[in-house]
């Protein structure tokens, strides 16, 4: 019985036996606090702990019959890193791709041969052919007109960091400062958040959908941070489901303080401290802009929850249980009862399509800010679905819009 929840994964996978029955079956469990690989037999009893360690496994990649060798992917060196390694059913260890940064692989149905994909924060992808030991066979590609484009466009290199907050929790975050950085000025802030349950934004790989535009910002004076709070993933179970029953509170007390940090730095100007975030990440802005409005003074919300009690629930009741159970819950870190503590400029967007995070979310909102008498921006993208890009035009419009928006607040 897990206190908390438990995880449901595609990591199940049967072993065969010598006579076409399964011998057993691998599964990925964190009942021991961090998660990890384990081996039972058909009868549902432990064989043998495959992993081992305080560090995350990340995913099972697959299973080789012949070998009896299991591949996966885990976050063993750094939350930050992935990196690919095998192990038979005995627990030994072998390493398959370990280079720091971001390892991905694609295997043969065989388990011969696979295809690398490697990245991290400064170098763009590369492709290679190797084989199961983890030689070269080719080069498929490495991105080179991709490198010196980038170059071209002058794009900064993130560079990562941690902030300690008041409680001594120490969070994973990156930056990207602007060119021509001079510490003796003063810059604005736009911090980028998602945060939703064992999600990650602070990672050592290359781009994002939306790096090019935070390059953008950075060109023009914004100075752009990620900071993973607490409940996002890879730091073992009590970082993640500490924020049970309580979705919003611990997440935005951690963005807060992050914001806090910058502000005590002698080039961050403390009255343009903004946030854009969007579904989890617009939910986190808007609780930001409300619990945090004395810190933030500009922000973004895109298709955001505003209420759990109108979220799926699937989702919503595995981390919050029913508004039956939990109801203060529920209340408590809804940002829609919170608009009367809003102060600054905020922007909020939705597609009228939303397949995920209905409408109905941003449509309650604006009617508690308006009863609230705030004032506020809003846009509404018809027959738009939850990544409002449905259209003509529409993404370019929806990013000159926030750009203009941040352009107008920050600089």
């Amino acid at each position: 019985m897990n206190k908390y929840y438990v995880e449901i994964t595609d990591d199940l996978h049967f072993i065969p036996g010598k006579k076409g029955d399964n011998q057993g079956f691998i599964l990925t469990s964190e009942t021991e606090g961090f998660k990890h690989i384990y081996y039972y037999n058909m009868l549902g009893k432990l064989i043998k702990k495959l992993t081992n360690g305080s560090w995350d496994v990340d995913a099972i990649i697959g299973f080789d019959n012949n070998k009896n060798i299991v591949y996966f992917n885990a976050a063993k060196n750094s939350p930050l890193n992935r990196e690919v390694y095998g192990t038979n059913l005995k627990g030994k260890l072998s390493n398959i791709e370990t280079k720091a940064g971001w390892n991905h692989v694609n295997f043969s149905s065989n388990f011969n041969y696979y295809i690398s994909n490697w990245s991290d924060a400064k170098n763009v992808p590369v492709y290679s052919l190797k084989n199961s030991k983890g030689q070269l066979i080719k080069t498929l590609q490495e991105n080179k007109e991709l490198a010196n484009t980038i170059n071209d466009f002058g794009f900064n290199k993130k560079s990562f960091f941690t902030i300690t907050t008041s409680e001594n929790i120490e969070l994973n975050a990156w930056r990207v400062l602007p060119q021509n950085f001079d510490e003796n000025k003063k810059y604005p802030v736009l911090f980028y958040v998602y945060g939703g349950p064992g999600s990650q934004t602070v990672q050592n790989r290359w781009g994002g959908s939306r790096d090019a535009w935070f390059q953008m910002l950075a060109q023009n004076d914004i100075i752009i941070v990620s900071v993973d709070n607490r409940g996002t993933g890879f730091r073992g179970e009590e970082f993640k489901k500490m924020t049970y029953l309580q979705l919003g509170k611990y997440e935005t007390i951690d963005q807060i303080e992050a914001a806090k940090y910058m502000i005590s730095l002698p080039y961050v100007d403390e009255n343009k401290i903004s946030i854009f975030g969007w579904s989890y990440g617009g939910y986190m802005s808007s609780l930001a802009m409300t619990k945090g409005a004395d810190v933030f003074s500009t922000g973004i919300a895109v298709a955001p929850v505003s209420n759990w009690r109108y979220y799926d629930n699937i989702y919503t009741e595995r981390f919050m249980r029913t508004p039956q159970e939990n109801a203060q819950g529920y209340d408590d870190n809804s940002p829609i009862n919170h608009v009367e503590k809003l102060k600054g400029n905020f922007l909020l967007i939705h597609g009228d399509a939303d397949d995920n995070v209905h409408p109905q979310n941003t449509y309650d909102l604006v009617t508690a800010l308006v009863t609230a008498n705030k004032q506020f921006d809003l846009m509404i993208y018809p027959n738009s679905n939850h990544g409002i890009y449905t259209g003509k035009n529409t993404s370019l419009n929806l990013y000159t819009k926030m750009t203009n928006f941040l352009y107008e607040h920050l600089k």
